[in-house]
């Protein structure tokens, strides 16, 4: 700021007008985004009260004229959505903390330990992502059946455990923490693992909430492999759930709508709670672009 004072006036007065252009656009650039953005679920919750008649009008018609609240009690006593909430929540969770457990031994070995064929092994890890998650479908259900593990749990969480992405996140992570951390902690007699759950683990809470709320996410949101591996509804999800609303003759939208809002509330709820987490550990792992 200093420097811009010691400017002529008239050459003050173009940089503050560019600034002030600069910002204007990048603001400009931002609302529009977000506009985009948050415009689908505008028009989910505007729907989700709408009557069945003003569904299918052929023009937009963003306000309903008579809020349908009994919506969300129909849609929710429609299919036994809290059977699908519970199989969610359980699901959710117990692949986000087995994951953030594997991922977090595994990055901790790539970043902080020296074996043989390390950078070699990191690599072909890294290269399992570019195979579509359609491929492996046929497979892991040839493997479910014969472990006799279709329609329960074991086939929902087991083969989701292990995620390549979640490794690469906490190793760059990892790679930020300072080596003579480790060292200061060897010379006070702490071991490799102590030093993990002690040291590295509490430094990491960014990017271990990242990691938590991806998969979180991902487990919710599953719905091909649930449609495949569960055959009764006591077992199915909330996204198979909502495949209730659609059928042949057509879709109920405004029921549809409804039980995507109330499916889609503990994700928002979730990332508002962990969004400073989530931006600090994208920012500090390299994936910002």
């Amino acid at each position: 700021m200093a420097r811009t004072e010691m400017l002529p006036q008239n050459q003050m007065w173009r940089y503050r007008a560019r600034h002030y252009i600069q910002r204007f656009f990048l603001y400009a650039v931002l609302i529009g985004g977000a506009l985009i953005m948050i415009t689908p679920f505008v028009w989910m919750l505007s729907s989700s009260l709408k009557a069945p008649h003003e569904i299918s009008l052929k023009y937009i018609k963003w306000l309903p004229e008579s809020p349908q609240w009994q919506n969300y009690r129909v849609a929710w006593n429609a299919a036994p959505f809290a059977t699908y909430f519970k199989n969610s929540f359980f699901i959710a969770t117990v692949c986000m903390l087995i994951e953030v457990a594997f991922s977090s031994l595994a990055a901790y070995a790539f970043a902080k330990m020296n074996f043989f064929g390390k950078n070699v092994l990191f690599v072909l890890f890294l290269g399992t992502m570019m195979i579509p998650g359609e491929v492996m479908l046929i497979p892991n259900y040839i493997t479910m059946v014969n472990f006799k593990w279709v329609d329960t749990y074991y086939a929902l969480i087991v083969p989701w455990t292990v995620s390549v992405f979640s490794i690469f996140l906490l190793r760059q992570f990892f790679l930020s923490i300072p080596h003579e951390l480790f060292e200061a902690a060897v010379l006070d007699g702490c071991g490799k693992f102590r030093y993990l759950l002690t040291v590295m683990l509490p430094l990491s809470k960014p990017a271990l909430a990242t990691v938590m709320l991806f998969k979180f996410i991902g487990s919710w949101n599953a719905f091909l492999w649930v449609l495949i591996m569960t055959n009764t509804p006591s077992m199915r999800t909330i996204p198979v759930g909502l495949t209730y609303f659609v059928s042949d003759v057509g879709a109920q939208y405004n029921y549809l709508m409804a039980a995507s809002t109330f499916a889609m509330a503990p994700i928002l709820i979730l990332f508002l709670l962990l969004q400073k987490q989530f931006i600090q550990g994208i920012a500090r792992t390299g994936l910002k672009g």
